[in-house]
């Protein structure tokens, strides 16, 4: 199934339906890729014959099991889903094609990708798909003569070992690319440029608008920045830019992890950037006659302060999550905003049409697709109720008496499933389906003994 009335282009480097099947055709393209996002973030999908996709998936479309949105992350089927289960039978969800989405892979041979949202058989929307969750959204904004647009800012750290050989040495121990603090060292990235540049040349030949490549603190950490877009392109282009980002590492037989903490050392983040536009480019956050920032603005912050604590689930999604959260390391642990102020969970920066919001709260293991949901949902309830933003938190926010982001996927999990805001915006059926994803990877983590367990215990008790 193919939505055909979507628009133009988002640029000249996405195909569009009649290019592609063009390409498909004269034999340019043999493989096209049939990709949505799961619940963890993640490109789950199909590889079609290209041949097959043009005579049988574009006319008529094609499924994949509704088990996709009901898994741990190992794929395991787990209990208390209501919209699949044994009983149920897992049945099918359908693809729908994204025709804006369709996009070249270059560092593969002959390969295309289009994205998709996922249906139910009788064509009624699934709630708990994150893209349907920020479209969602993304409505409630369009209602009021807005656009949502926003930048994701990830962070990795890269390894000079494959995947293969870190699952043999238990990922302890593994060599990374670079072995001291690169953050901004030209010398410390040229040491990884072979990497760096592939991903930067095959995002844009994808479609994607790249900023630059830099170096971060933890060793072997680097971040390759985009450039702005509107929400949705922006989360597509996230998980595209994820997935490839780990297949052309596996290429050059190294490894790159989105972990949110893999050691001790700095975490990674996904920093967030988000403002409104009107439909006709109009200033939302900015008041250009008065030089400073809207009413609106003021209030947008004031509710994504308000809502942090009750969609910190949707920030911090994994237990690994909340081990990033630590005073001192760049990443927030005081609900606070500042001007300019990277120890405050907001962070506001920019004037006039560059006036945005910074969410320093979600790490490089987040969903963009929730996490945009989420900020937006936050927002909109400040909007509408005209929430006052508290003055602007000077010096260092990890000192300072501000409420805390929950410490805890429990104590997230508690907080997203009792607010009134978060079920308002997302509806019962979202909130109990993350809920219980939630209830699951703590269910696995509390029956797991850990490395730390052993090493304090086994001799020592």
């Amino acid at each position: 199934m193919t939505d055909h009335a979507q628009g133009q282009l988002r640029n000249d480097r996405h195909l569009t339906m009649a290019q592609l099947l063009q390409r498909i055709e004269t034999g340019k393209i043999d493989t096209v890729v049939v990709a949505a996002t799961d619940m963890q973030g993640r490109l789950q999908g199909k590889r079609m014959h290209a041949r097959y996709f043009a005579d049988v998936v574009v006319p008529h479309g094609t499924e994949g099991c509704n088990y996709l949105l009901a898994v741990d992350v190992d794929m395991n089927t787990v209990d208390g889903y209501a919209m699949t289960s044994w009983e149920s039978g897992y049945g099918d969800m359908e693809f729908v094609l994204d025709e804006r989405t369709i996009r070249l892979l270059t560092h593969l041979p002959a390969t295309a990708m289009v994205q998709a949202d996922w249906v139910f058989p009788d064509h009624s929307p699934v709630a708990p798909s994150p893209r349907g969750i920020l479209r969602r959204q993304l409505e409630r904004v369009a209602e009021r003569g807005w656009e949502a647009l926003a930048g994701t800012e990830l962070e990795f750290i890269a390894f000079d070992t494959s995947y293969e050989q870190a699952h043999e040495q238990h990922y302890r121990d593994l060599t990374p690319v670079n072995q001291y603090n690169v953050d901004y060292s030209i010398l410390g990235t040229t040491r990884a440029e072979p990497l760096l540049r592939a991903i930067r040349n095959t995002m844009y030949d994808a479609g994607l608008d790249v900023e630059a490549a830099k170096g971060e603190c933890n060793f072997g950490q680097h971040e390759i920045g985009f450039l702005y877009a509107d929400a949705l392109t922006t989360a597509d282009n996230h998980a595209v830019y994820k997935t490839v980002s780990k297949e052309i590492a596996a290429q050059q037989g190294k490894a790159i992890t989105f972990m949110a903490k893999y050691n001790q050392r700095e975490g990674s983040s996904c920093h967030i950037h988000m403002s409104l536009r009107g439909q006709d480019g109009s200033l939302v956050f900015w008041d250009a006659d008065r030089g400073e920032r809207s009413a609106l603005y003021d209030h947008f912050v004031a509710g994504i302060l308000a809502t942090a604590a009750d969609f910190t689930l949707l920030y911090a999604p994994n237990i690994n999550s909340y081990k990033r959260f630590a005073d001192g390391s760049f990443a927030p642990t005081a609900i606070a905003w500042g001007l300019d102020n990277r120890t405050c969970a907001v962070r506001l920066v920019g004037r006039g049409p560059s006036a945005r919001l910074e969410n320093r709260i979600p790490g490089a293991d987040v969903n963009p697709y929730l996490a945009l949901a989420a900020m937006l949902a936050g927002g909109l309830h400040g909007i509408e109720a005209e929430l006052p933003l508290e003055p602007a938190l000077e010096g260092n926010a990890y000192h300072s008496d501000k409420p805390h982001v929950p410490h805890t996927m429990g104590a997230a999990r508690d907080a997203f499933v009792s607010s009134e805001v978060v079920r308002s915006a997302l509806g019962d059926e979202v909130v109990d389906h993350y809920a219980n994803m939630a209830a699951v990877e703590l269910a696995a983590y509390d029956a797991t003994v850990t490395d730390w367990e052993l090493h304090r215990g086994f001799e020592r008790l």
